[in-house]
């Protein structure tokens, strides 16, 4: 996969990497999909869709990067519930060593998320690749 020799080091980059797995598993690839509004006005945007082309089962994903202590592990709470909105299966992908234990604990224990390290096999369980 493109950039799994290196770490992510960006949000943008984790989003860009995602959706390169996702077009090399064969999957259809959008970015920054709109889609509605949130409750306080704010376009609602998906960072990546996937879709299989075959099946036409959908995922979005919203990529989460912290690569040292900040304000993106307390935006996580926000996310999830932003996600049950969405009008597909949403999950939240995150990457970076500024995650603390706490919240990845959080982010596994809601079955909506999954470590930037295990979504390969992930997808492939999910769109049965």
């Amino acid at each position: 996969m493109p950039g799994r020799a290196k770490a992510v080091e960006s949000g943008n980059e984790l989003r860009d990497t995602v959706a390169a797995l996702g077009k090399e598993l064969g999957l259809s690839t959008e970015i920054e999909v709109s889609v509605g509004r949130r409750i306080w006005g704010a376009k609602r945007r998906i960072d990546v869709v996937l879709k299989h082309p075959e099946t036409r089962v959908s995922l979005g994903i919203e990529c989460k990067f912290q690569g040292g202590p900040g304000s993106a592990e307390e935006k996580i709470p926000a996310t999830i519930e932003d996600i049950r909105a969405w009008p597909i299966r949403g999950i939240v992908v995150y990457s970076g060593d500024g995650f603390s234990s706490n919240m990845e604990s959080y982010l596994l224990s809601t079955g909506m998320a999954v470590g930037f390290e295990d979504l390969e096999n992930w997808l492939e369980l999910y769109f049965g690749l």
